[in-house]
């Protein structure tokens, strides 16, 4: 099998029709259209339903991307594996992180790998919602969850435990809460997808439900209207760690209940073939998370 018709497959998949993968790949329409019957005629089997107006791919062709995406990622891995001696990385690193973490985080270890990698080129994606990766076309997720490695293609990169946090100026002002029940009193910053706020008691979770003056989209909204003494905020720990240790935001303990413990995972769209740049760029990130956490006070 040709793993370049392979990869045309992919591609028409992608962009959806026959002559914008034939602009992609440089070439004509109708050469694009004589590979992929030849793939078709190969495998034994219609690949895309195609129509003077539309293409699609057929319940065949839908079976067959993931095969093709893991052959590409294979061919990939094993150019990287062997060129340049397998010391410098290249190729396209196509990566999605919430807007926080990527800011503060991500586009430092990001930084360091081009430094040090002139033939690597980065694609940064940087949304808070989720992002389907496979259909996007991306190496891996950063993501900010309750998970366990089975339920995703998944790594654990580090711990990003929620924390309530005040400013100084609003906890002086207003006192310091000593228990769940004391929040009610407060006036709470939420996120838009947060009603509740997730703690733990004896092992189990309990959800809180709160309210306030203010509610937002954006964690970087919330921590600002908290920076600014508006109310009390539930973040994770690596979206406020920097106001933390500048002393802009103080953490707060409870007696009777902790924080839910959430982590930095890190999500793949397939389980092997996975590219050299890729598990760089996770060890970068895993290292810096790290150091961070060590030197924090």
């Amino acid at each position: 099998m040709n793993l370049a018709d392979v990869a045309l497959f992919r591609t028409i998949a992608s962009v959806g029709s026959l002559s914008a993968a034939a602009r992609r790949m440089g070439t004509t329409p109708m050469l694009v259209s004589r590979r992929l019957a030849g793939l078709e005629a190969e495998l034994g089997a219609r690949l895309f339903h195609r129509t003077t107006r539309s293409l699609s791919l057929t319940a065949e062709g839908e079976a067959f991307l993931p095969h093709a995406t893991t052959l590409i990622e294979a061919r990939d891995s094993a150019f990287e594996s062997v060129s340049s001696g397998g010391s410098v990385l290249g190729g396209v690193l196509k990566v999605t992180a919430p807007n926080v973490i990527g800011h503060s985080i991500i586009v430092p270890v990001v930084a360091d790998l081009l430094a040090e990698n002139p033939a690597l080129r980065v694609d940064l994606t940087l949304s808070d919602g989720v992002i389907d990766i496979a259909t996007a076309g991306l190496d891996v997720a950063i993501r900010v969850a309750v998970m366990k490695p089975s339920d995703m293609i998944a790594t654990r990169v580090a711990d990003n435990p929620y924390t309530l946090c005040a400013a100084p100026a609003y906890l002086a002002r207003f006192g310091v809460p000593a228990t769940a029940a004391d929040l009610v009193g407060h006036p709470c910053l939420k996120l838009h997808a947060m009603d509740h706020w997730p703690f733990t008691r004896d092992g189990e979770t309990h959800q809180l439900r709160i309210g306030g003056p203010f509610s937002a989209s954006t964690v970087d909204a919330v921590r600002a209207a908290c920076v600014a003494g508006v109310g009390i905020a539930m973040l994770t720990y690596w979206d406020v760690h920097e106001q933390i240790a500048r002393g802009e935001l103080v953490r707060i303990a409870l007696m009777d209940v902790e924080p839910l413990e959430v982590g930095i995972w890190a999500v793949f769209p397939s389980r092997t073939h996975l590219p050299a740049r890729v598990r760089a760029f996770i060890d970068g990130l895993r290292d810096r998370l790290h150091a961070h956490a060590n030197a924090a006070p």
